[in-house]
């Protein structure tokens, strides 16, 4: 059932009825909804908004993306624009459960513009980036459900106060995982996935290079405006945030199964200076190179 195209959900279409928040809020950039199970809203679906999901009780099986996994009660997850997704509980009582779920939709066009004049707003920017795969939170469940709950209870400048703050909580997180592959929707056009597939072979080859936005666009015959646009709707990713995570999983890799000094594997994976090596590691795995070798590298 979860390998069928996934069908689209008209923002029209949330009323009341399913547990959405009046229908006076369709205006407002931030929208809740609780649900519980059976309901017309479980189903394998996509929307334009991004959506963070409160499962607050049954367990059962997760679809997000290509992934599949396991959920129960606190399971906290934020999905973004056209990213498939489904939530089916395998332990509900034959009447069902009144309340299984909580969620708030929002759209990030408003954030994106605002940021240009206010740029303390560009702080939630990269969480939303990372959403294009889906991200899991842990250890977060009832931090969770008190913002749920508070962004519930408010309405106009109080909520959109209590929502900033809950995005930079998410985006400050470090106990994360990212849950999909970079997903792209099958009606699209061949041509640009086919493009899109040759830029990461070039950087999968190429990534110990001084690679740059500009050189790769160039290579490809692109403009670098056309470059960046393809790059993050495929990727999820700016092309300089791709290539660090690229750069860093390669360096795990020799972290954990090469004996070679620190120094040689940042100069081997791309970085220019240990410093820089260093920050950027800590950035991506939330520990730096010396921890992750102490934790995770093959028994000598």
């Amino acid at each position: 059932m979860e390998k069928s195209h996934p069908s689209r959900e008209d923002p029209l279409c949330r009323n009341a009825e399913l547990g959405y928040s009046p229908s006076s809020d369709l205006d407002r950039l931030v929208r809740c909804v609780s649900h519980g199970t059976p309901s017309p809203l479980i189903r394998w679906h996509y929307h334009d908004d991004y959506e963070i999901h409160l499962v607050v009780s049954t367990c059962g099986k997760m679809f997000v993306g290509d992934y599949i996994g396991t959920f129960e009660p606190g399971n906290l997850v934020i999905t973004g624009p056209r990213l498939p997704h489904n939530w089916i509980s395998t332990n509900a009582p034959a009447g069902g459960v009144a309340l299984r779920d909580h969620c708030i939709v929002f759209d990030r066009g408003p954030l994106d513009r605002a940021s240009e004049s206010i740029s303390e707003l560009k702080d939630v920017l990269p969480l939303l980036d990372r959403s294009a795969r889906g991200i899991e939170f842990f250890d977060m469940s009832a931090l969770a459900g008190d913002y749920f709950g508070r962004i519930r209870a408010s309405q106009g400048i109080s909520r959109f106060s209590v929502f900033l703050e809950f995005l930079c909580v998410l985006g400050e997180w470090k106990d994360y995982r990212l849950l999909s592959n970079p997903w792209t929707d099958a009606a699209e056009d061949a041509s640009s996935m086919a493009q899109i597939d040759a830029i990461i072979g070039f950087m999968n080859d190429r990534y110990a290079e001084d690679l740059s936005m500009p050189r790769v666009a160039r290579h490809f015959g692109m403009s670098k405006s056309h470059f960046s646009r393809l790059f993050h709707r495929r990727t999820g990713n700016t092309f300089t945030d791709f290539l660090i995570q690229l750069r860093v999983s390669r360096a795990c890799q020799l972290l954990a199964h090469a004996r070679d000094p620190i120094a040689a594997i940042c100069q081997d994976v791309g970085f220019n200076n240990v410093a820089n090596f260093n920050r950027r590691f800590l950035a991506v795995k939330g520990m730096t190179p010396s921890a992750f070798r102490k934790a995770f590298a093959d028994p000598r």
